[in-house]
């Protein structure tokens, strides 16, 4: 199991309170090399805002980017990658992302289209869709979609970017990098019911462990923990991969019956661990994150509406998702709407990270030339 993330969530009133940024970067220096000593890899330090759009009202496009790009500057000199400036709510500033995008390298953002109080906000679907689109056409191979997602009914404290976003006094959460455990804890099971209690014993023992290091990390330097987010979240590691643990328990490929049964148990494990839980809390399938979905998608034994599928019973919806690049809006806009109607129907988080692919088609692979991401075949809408 290594540590994903530390992120550290702060609430700004203006783009000048500079020195909330430096305390939280150092916050996270100091508690990386405390856990680091207790014998963890950590692999990132984030930072999180509050929505942006409460801290730069009013201003036009030109000063919001400048003040962003400001922001990213000063960032880069405490050695703060990535930042996240939080989700918007608001139409209009959704349609500033783009550009927000197109002039930064390292500044996450999100943008909300419904909740559980609320129901689906369509006129920020829509928008929200336009935006995938059309960041996809400015950046080289769509990659700027990375860091941007759409989500529905997601709390604040998720430390996983892009969907992050924070309210309240400062405090930290936690993200892992642990299917390595589900890996160990299906190579070591028999049957479903055991896969169960196996994986609940796994995760427990692991994450009571770093809970304690969590609350010394508060004790030691006076910002509140937020919890830890249980996420399974994926490795580029083979024997790590998620895809390729689920068929250690010999229901099959992943994509294939079985798939959705296995999906729930690990939910459930998930949401029924004995620490303080923040975020998804739930099970994560990235397509290009993980180096055994991307070869099972390449295989097609499973699609887009399987994702959909499994997200009606574990997190976090549709992530690192690569469509063909002639996708129309209007399509989007329609799958962006059904994330959010299993979000606020289940009242669960699901979030949609999207990769349409300029000038390529589904069954055509992927060109990446980040270290995050792992190639493969694109999926058909």
């Amino acid at each position: 199991m290594k540590i994903r993330t530390i992120t550290t969530g702060i609430s700004l009133q203006s783009p000048t309170e500079k020195e909330k940024i430096s305390i939280a970067a150092e916050f996270n220096q100091q508690a990386k090399v405390f856990l680091e000593q207790q014998g963890y890899q950590v692999q990132t330090t984030r930072i999180s805002t509050n929505s942006w759009q409460e801290y730069l009202p009013g201003l036009s496009l030109e000063e919001t980017i400048g003040e962003i790009q400001a922001i990213e500057q000063f960032c880069d000199k405490l050695n703060v990658r990535p930042f996240n400036i939080g989700n918007t709510t608001i139409s209009k500033y959704i349609d500033l992302i783009p550009e927000i995008n197109k002039n930064t390298k390292n500044i996450h953002c999100s943008a909300k289209i419904g909740d559980k109080e609320t129901g689906i906000n369509f006129e920020n679907t829509s928008k929200a869709a336009k935006v995938i689109k059309q960041i996809a056409e400015q950046s080289d191979n769509g990659i700027g979609n990375f860091r941007f997602c759409v989500w529905a009914n997601c709390p604040p404290g998720i430390p996983f970017f892009p969907a992050s976003y924070h309210e309240g006094e400062t405090s930290f959460a936690l993200g892992l990098e642990c299917s390595d455990l589900a890996m160990k804890a299906f190579s070591n099971s028999s049957n479903l019911k055991e896969a169960e209690h196996n994986l609940k014993v796994i995760f427990d023992e692991n994450l009571i462990k770093l809970e304690e290091f969590a609350k010394i990390i508060t004790e030691k330097f006076g910002v509140k923990y937020r919890g830890i987010d249980t996420s399974l979240a994926p490795s580029l590691d083979r024997d790590a991969s998620i895809a390729f643990a689920y068929e250690k328990l010999g229901l099959g490929k992943f994509g294939q019956p079985g798939t959705l049964a296995i999906s729930a148990i690990i939910t459930r494990v998930l949401k029924n661990l004995s620490v303080k839980m923040c975020g998804y809390s739930g099970l994560m399938l990235p397509v290009c994150e993980d180096i055994g979905l991307a070869q099972r998608a390449n295989e097609q034994t499973y699609n887009l509406t399987n994702l959909l599928l499994y997200s009606a019973v574990c997190s976090c919806g549709l992530d690192t998702v690569p469509i063909p690049g002639d996708i129309t809006v209007e399509k989007l806009e329609a799958l962006l709407l059904d994330l959010a109607s299993l979000a606020i129907k289940l009242d669960k988080p699901l979030a949609a990270r999207l990769f349409p692919i300029p000038g390529k088609k589904a069954g055509e692979m992927t060109t990446f030339n980040v270290p995050q991401l792992v190639n493969c075949q694109i999926l058909e809408v």
